[in-house]
């Protein structure tokens, strides 16, 4: 038996023995995520017990090394434990901005006092970030941003504000484009700070969208000092670490993660006829989907390796973000296909309060946030497909 087997076999029952039942059912809305985040109020017991288990493993962050609360799991590792977590449906103990964005930036550009300061709170869900880049003139030409921090000494004082700040109003601390070098040319007078959210003159108000609900928000900064320890790299620099983060971002964003599988919502909706779904058309259109998708989180596994390789995400980032959004737009289009006139009723206990059509109209965002469609498009002809400007 090779050493990977004896890992699969051992991560298979340690998971069988660890993760709660009511952690093996999908999950339906956002009250099921788990956040994390110094006032983070856990739904269940069990969803409490799912993050601590998996956390004093490192395995809410795997492939981390484990002098930073990681796992220190191989990328073959990693992807087994990803297996063996699908294979019983248990739900992703920790959803994490600093998972997802900073803490590979920090890994690649922090130094090792900031990265044993920030990256176990990050792995043990007891910090939630937000991510302050866009601004209400800089949205795609973000190097435009106009947020300042002047030099005070032995701190920056920031004035500005940022705009679709997602959950900003619940997170702990930001991480923060701060134009440091006003002299600078815009690219390279840019600074990559992290504060603390509570810090005086920090504060934020919900955008509501279409959909009724508000994970974004507008954040203002009104004379907040940030000590000069809390900046990421060099001075002035930020911009390379800002692109670095870019990539992990909309590779997040393209990874809608592993819902379930629109043929059984169908059969929980609809009732299939000898297995199969009696409406033809709804069924190819199903099928469909389900190639697509399955083609997509195949591409994002290629992906995930190449990046644990060494390899930089670049412009194929843009690929998986543009991918992933209509995968997603086109998984809520079949949705409301799949359940007709019930997918209509905006309140009320039937529908969970309207759940189909606001995630729906939530989606439209994805074609918006973390770098527009268009824009995508434009770098896959320039970047990957070199058609000509």
């Amino acid at each position: 038996m090779s050493d990977l087997d004896t890992f699969r076999q051992e991560t298979r029952a340690w998971l069988e023995d660890n993760c709660p039942q009511a952690m093996r059912k999908p999950m339906k809305g956002d009250t099921d995520f788990c956040w994390g985040g110094r006032n983070y109020v856990f739904q269940s017991d069990d969803q409490k017990v799912w993050l601590d288990r998996m956390a004093a493993r490192g395995w809410t962050v795997p492939s981390w090394p484990k002098e930073y609360g990681g796992g220190g799991l191989s990328k073959e590792e990693a992807k087994i434990l990803a297996a063996e977590m699908r294979r019983i449906g248990a739900r992703p103990p920790l959803l994490s901005f600093g998972i997802w964005m900073l803490g590979p930036a920090l890994l690649e550009f922090g130094t090792h006092e900031q990265k044993l300061h920030y990256l176990p709170p990050i792995a043990r869900g007891e910090i939630r970030w937000c991510q302050g880049y866009s601004e209400p003139n800089a949205g795609s030409d973000l190097a435009s941003l106009a947020t300042k921090g002047e030099d005070k000494g032995d701190h920056f004082l920031v004035n500005g504000q940022k705009v679709w700040t997602s959950y900003a109003d619940q997170a702990d601390w930001i991480f923060c484009l701060v134009r440091t070098e006003p002299e600078a040319s815009k690219h390279e007078g840019i600074s990559f700070l992290l504060f603390d959210m509570e810090t005086e003159g920090v504060s934020t108000k919900p955008i509501k969208l279409i959909s009724g609900n508000s994970p974004f928000c507008e954040t203002f900064f009104d004379n907040v000092k940030v000590p000069k320890e809390n900046i990421v790299g060099e001075r002035g620099k930020g911009w390379t670490i800002a692109k670095y983060l870019l990539t992990h971002e909309r590779a997040m964003i393209g990874d809608q993660g592993v819902p379930t599988p629109l043929n059984v919502i169908a059969k929980e909706k609809l009732g299939l006829a000898d297995g199969q779904m009696e409406d033809k058309a709804l069924r190819t259109d199903v099928a469909r989907h389900e190639i697509d998708a399955a083609a997509f989180m195949f591409t994002m596994e290629r992906a995930t390796d190449e990046a644990k390789a060494g390899a930089s995400l670049g412009a194929f980032s843009s690929m998986l973000k543009y991918a992933g959004t209509e995968i997603n737009k086109d998984r809520h289009e079949m949705i409301l296909k799949v359940m007709g006139s019930d997918a209509l009723e905006w309140e009320g206990q039937f529908s969970n309060n309207g759940e189909v059509a606001r995630h729906w109209l939530r989606t439209k965002a994805n074609s918006i946030e973390g770098g527009t469609s268009e824009v995508m498009l434009n770098i896959i002809s320039k970047r990957i497909l070199n058609l000509p400007s």
